[in-house]
């Protein structure tokens, strides 16, 4: 047994047992047996009083700039799971068009790393340290593209371009292709957050979006397989979007540690923009072509680029 192999098998195991665990605690018994309109009530009440202490305490220890990106992560991390949405109608769809999504999503997130992450970084460099805002980000990108490069080295998971088409036969080979969505999702929302941390309303937003646009067809490409294999298609939907949740985490911690340490922002917008910019290499555009040469995933970066770089001039 590999060593890979081994990780995951433990992996399986622990998330067994919790949720074992869960299911014979006596809060869940307790919820099992009400009635459902009460059950459901109970549940929704205890989310949105969480909610309600979670935005709550960010908003009172680091102010209302905190709160709205770690939201703006949230709803990109949430897109997974709209993007999930059309397994429950399809058990497959065209190469052509999904690596037409791809490819619009590799454009949206290079025009983000552009223009909402790159420029600004070195602008804010150059405000630090006169004349040396590119070298600092350069560091940063440099120490993002190798985090992510450990990472992959270090977790088990399959990479995209080694998926022969969007439905997998392996149930281990779809979950570890679930980690290495999960992987990628976390520099994402950290992403998100490091720009909102930089106090430009703008810049968030428009990497918010992007992200979101590019969550849509990883929430597809992960629940497909699961319908494929016989799972329930909510349930598919929900460990889709499941992945995409990771997100507010890696946006939680960007926003409030450039926001407490503000002078390693330009790195940190640096470390994102590395991160970004190795998973577009490394992943997407890969799959796009791994069949050949695909047209389609070509025109359709292009049109997914000029249509963020239009939206950020709109924004202003």
């Amino acid at each position: 047994m590999t060593l890979t192999t081994k990780t995951f098998t433990k992996l399986q195991r622990y998330f067994e047992d919790q949720v074992t665990a869960i299911k014979s605690s006596e809060f869940y018994l307790t919820l099992k047996y009400m009635p459902p309109l009460k059950r459901w009530a109970t549940v929704i009440g205890l989310f949105l009083l969480s909610q309600l202490v979670v935005f709550g305490s960010l908003y009172l220890i680091f102010g209302g700039i905190v709160v709205i990106g770690f939201l703006a992560s949230i709803l990109a991390g949430l897109a997974t799971g709209l993007g999930a949405l059309p397994a429950l109608f399809f058990k497959n769809i065209s190469k052509n068009l999904f690596n037409s999504m791809l490819g619009a999503a590799a454009g949206v997130m290079l025009a983000a790393t552009a223009f909402s992450l790159l420029v600004p970084g070195m602008a804010y460099g150059n405000q630090l340290w006169p004349g040396k805002g590119i070298y600092v980000v350069s560091v940063g990108m440099l120490v993002g593209a190798l985090f992510l490069h450990f990472a992959d080295r270090q977790l088990p998971h399959v990479h995209l371009d080694s998926i022969a088409d969007v439905r997998l036969n392996s149930l281990n080979k779809i979950w570890l292709f679930i980690i290495a969505i999960t992987i990628h999702n976390f520099p994402e929302g950290m992403s998100v957050g490091v720009s909102f941390g930089s106090g430009e309303m703008k810049n968030g937003v428009v990497l918010a979006i992007a992200i979101a646009l590019q969550n849509i067809p990883e929430g597809l490409a992960v629940a497909l397989p699961l319908v494929g294999l016989g799972y329930n298609k909510w349930r598919a939907v929900g460990i889709a979007t499941l992945t995409g949740l990771v997100e507010p985490v890696g946006g939680l911690l960007g926003i409030t540690m450039v926001t407490v340490f503000q002078p390693i922002l330009p790195i940190a917008m640096g470390f994102a923009a590395g991160a970004m910019l190795f998973v577009i290499s490394e992943e997407i555009i890969p799959e796009t072509h791994s069949d050949g040469r695909s047209r389609y995933a070509t025109f359709a970066l292009m049109i997914g680029f000029i249509i963020m770089m239009t939206l950020d001039n709109m924004l202003g």
